[in-house]
């Protein structure tokens, strides 16, 4: 979320609840970083739907939705499929041939 989205959030909160939610230039600047961090549409629509629920003002909690952590494993798989798909046949077969020589000479030694 940019600032002026994050001012909009506030602003937003306070026309829902004019007597209940009272924004200072304090709050918000305690608010405002931690609005930075949420994804703007998804808390719209969460304090869409808190407003037709509640007569009260919701905390920043009830209303935050972040955007999901990208997930490097997930990525970094990928890529080794990439990298795999790209092994010759040929070289498969003797990585194969190797391990299982490998596998055996191990489960002979014990």
């Amino acid at each position: 979320m940019k600032r002026e989205q994050a001012i909009d959030v506030l602003e937003t909160i306070s026309e829902l609840y004019p007597q209940k939610f009272d924004i200072t230039e304090r709050v918000a600047n305690m608010l405002i970083p931690k609005l930075l961090e949420m994804d703007y549409q998804a808390v719209l629509s969460k304090l869409s739907d808190f407003a037709v629920r509640s007569p009260f003002p919701p905390t920043i909690g009830e209303i935050a939705v972040y955007e999901p952590e990208k997930n490097h494993h997930l990525d970094q798989m990928k890529q080794w499929e990439a990298e795999a798909a790209e092994v010759s046949d040929e070289i498969r077969r003797q990585f194969m041939d190797k391990f299982r020589s490998l596998t055996e000479d191990k489960s002979n030694e014990s």
